[in-house]
């Protein structure tokens, strides 16, 4: 069985780490140090996995009022410790975390783990189409 931990704190994560496990993902190819690092400071919450000797294996983020509203993203797991919980652990983290507390309206985007998030409570969008979005196409950087 996988033993890991979960940190919170901008100060806990390895960002070389992270960034090396978002820019193998379909949604921030190639993406760079920097963007990750600007994306973290600028974000309401972080949350990591860590081995037993503290090597980074997960890593996510929320952006949020921290009051009614709450966008998780960047859920990445290191590809050896894949479809061992992780993921659903860092999100059942965030969702039960005292500082996001007050939030009742959680969002997020995915292409292929619905079946992942459904089993932390996630649900397809009730009414779809009373969201609207501008999508721009990815800056290069």
């Amino acid at each position: 069985m996988l033993k890991y931990s979960l940190k919170d704190g901008y100060n806990e994560m390895d960002f070389d780490k992270v960034t090396n496990m978002l820019k193998e993902v379909w949604w921030s190819p190639g993406i760079k140090k920097d963007e990750v690092i600007h994306g973290a400071q600028n974000s309401a919450f972080l949350a990591g996995a860590f081995t037993p000797d503290n090597e980074q294996i997960g890593y996510s983020r929320v952006i949020s009022d921290k009051t009614r509203f709450a966008y998780i993203m960047d859920v990445v797991v290191d590809e050896r410790y894949r479809k061992q919980g992780v993921g659903q652990a860092m999100i059942r983290f965030i969702l039960t975390h005292h500082e996001l507390r007050d939030v009742y309206q959680w969002l997020l985007l995915t292409k292929d783990a619905h079946e992942v998030y459904s089993k932390v409570g996630f649900n397809i969008i009730i009414n779809p189409e009373n969201w609207l979005e501008i999508r721009k196409k990815r800056p290069s950087r």
